[in-house]
């Protein structure tokens, strides 16, 4: 038996690589592991209560807390919207059109990722929502013409993260509730930031597609300006379906989960419209969206047993109550912080680790004079580290269920990206009127 939560955190860390090299299914993996965290915890339960009782009641609990919820009911409607555009031809149609725009700059349609995931995080809101969409509308694309498979991994998984950042945003909204921080100023905030790290992708992107012309096709085409403009009625229909959803959100007229439903008819219609529409194209993409979607509620419900289980065994508290107590310098204290919630990222959800850690974190980060606006963004883009962040990287999950590849060689591609997001925290970091001046100079301070 194990008393001391810093320790039993890294026997967990250790046992859950155990079950998920082992090839068990990761939600599953997930609660084998919040049971040995009982068991290493057991002598600490009252004598009235046995194991497998308090195990039944957290697990009972998070099965239900963690999967009824209204704004999850968004989740399966977009990936089936990504399903039907995926298996009509309008994804081929949004590649063609995008093509002869994209042919002199490097890297071309691999751009198409972080642009699309930029678009739908717009949209979504949801890493998941975002990563799964993009991904089954891109990736066998990308592969038929001959783009390089590791880079569309790669840039997939980064990009897809964007839908915390980019407003809007659940995590933002669980920040501005707890820690009393306007969500309008936070929404408003994350637009720079967002940006800035799409803009970091696709500047890697162009560099790699610069010294390695292997990752791009070998023949290049070239449009003349009539071929261009003509091409822009390819755009049209993915355009007018992401005005759709977007404007019934941002106009006022839907839930993210009723614009969801409105994706999902729209992608119909357009499917209709192109006469790539049949019964067999339905059905085919009903069973793929239920198969997605019960494979990423399988795992959030893994992951919210473990994060009762952390929460049960205090470890997050006694990590945050330990960096409290070194009393360091406001950087090296950000920089610490930034290391636990990377580690806690590899054990915990997005949402779970805001909630255990901020209600000790945010009072220290403001003694030290950092704006808790500012450190609401910081903490997005740590939760975004968290989706890519193995060994509970949800996006690399989503990644390799749409994919079929191995996680070590979505791991590989995606480190890059994960290098340059911490390059972006770095530099919002270093310059937090990146994610300040918006919010200050539109709404006011």
């Amino acid at each position: 038996m194990i008393s001391d939560p810093l320790i039993l955190s890294v026997v967990l860390m250790g046992v859950m690589f155990l079950f998920l090299m082992s090839s068990i299914w990761i939600g599953v993996s997930l609660m084998l592991t919040g049971m040995a965290g009982m068991m290493l915890y057991e002598h600490h339960l009252p004598p009235t209560i046995s194991l497998f009782q308090k195990a039944g009641d957290l697990l009972a609990g998070s099965l239900y807390d963690s999967l009824n919820s209204w704004s999850l009911a968004a989740l399966p409607m977009f990936i089936l919207m990504g399903e039907i555009l995926y298996h009509s031809s309008i994804s081929t149609r949004l590649l063609n059109g995008l093509m002869p725009w994209l042919t002199h700059v490097p890297g071309r349609l691999l751009h198409v990722n972080v642009a699309a995931c930029s678009l739908f995080a717009a949209v979504s809101g949801s890493s998941a929502a975002t990563t799964a969409t993009v991904g089954k509308i891109t990736l066998s694309e990308l592969k038929k013409r001959g783009y390089s498979k590791k880079l569309a991994l790669g840039s997939l998984a980064g990009s897809g993260t964007l839908g915390f950042l980019i407003p809007p945003s659940l995590i933002m909204i669980i920040y501005g509730v707890l820690s009393d921080v306007s969500i309008g100023k936070l929404f408003i905030a994350g637009i720079f930031p967002g940006l800035l790290l799409g803009t970091a992708y696709s500047l890697y992107i162009m560099f790699v597609s610069t010294i390695n012309r292997d990752v791009v096709p070998r023949t290049q085409e070239h449009f003349s300006l009539k071929e261009k403009i003509y091409s822009i009625k390819e755009l049209i229909p993915i355009f007018s379906l992401i005005t759709l959803v977007l404007g019934s959100i941002y106009g006022g007229f839907a839930t993210p989960t009723e614009a969801a439903a409105l994706g999902v008819l729209g992608a119909i219609i357009l499917a209709i419209y192109f006469r790539s529409f049949s019964w067999q194209i339905f059905r085919d993409s009903l069973l793929n969206a239920v198969k997605t979607t019960v494979m990423i509620s399988f795992i959030i419900a893994g992951a919210s047993f473990l994060a009762q289980v952390v929460g049960f065994l205090g470890i997050a508290r006694a990590i945050s109550e330990y960096i409290a107590g070194l009393h360091l310098s406001p950087y090296v204290l950000i920089l610490v912080i930034g290391i636990m919630y990377i580690f806690l990222g590899m054990i915990l959800d997005g949402i779970s680790i805001v909630v255990m850690t901020l209600p000790i974190v945010l009072p220290i980060v403001v003694m030290a004079g950092f704006d808790p606006l500012w450190f609401g963004i910081f903490l997005v883009f740590m939760v975004e580290l968290s989706q890519i962040t193995p060994p509970v990287g949800f996006s690399l999950f989503v990644i390799q269920s749409i994919s079929g590849e191995e996680i070590s060689y979505i791991l590989k591609a995606t480190f890059p990206f994960f290098l340059i997001m911490i390059f972006i925290v770095v530099v919002v970091t270093a310059f937090p009127e990146i994610a300040t001046y918006l919010p200050q100079h539109m709404i006011g301070k």
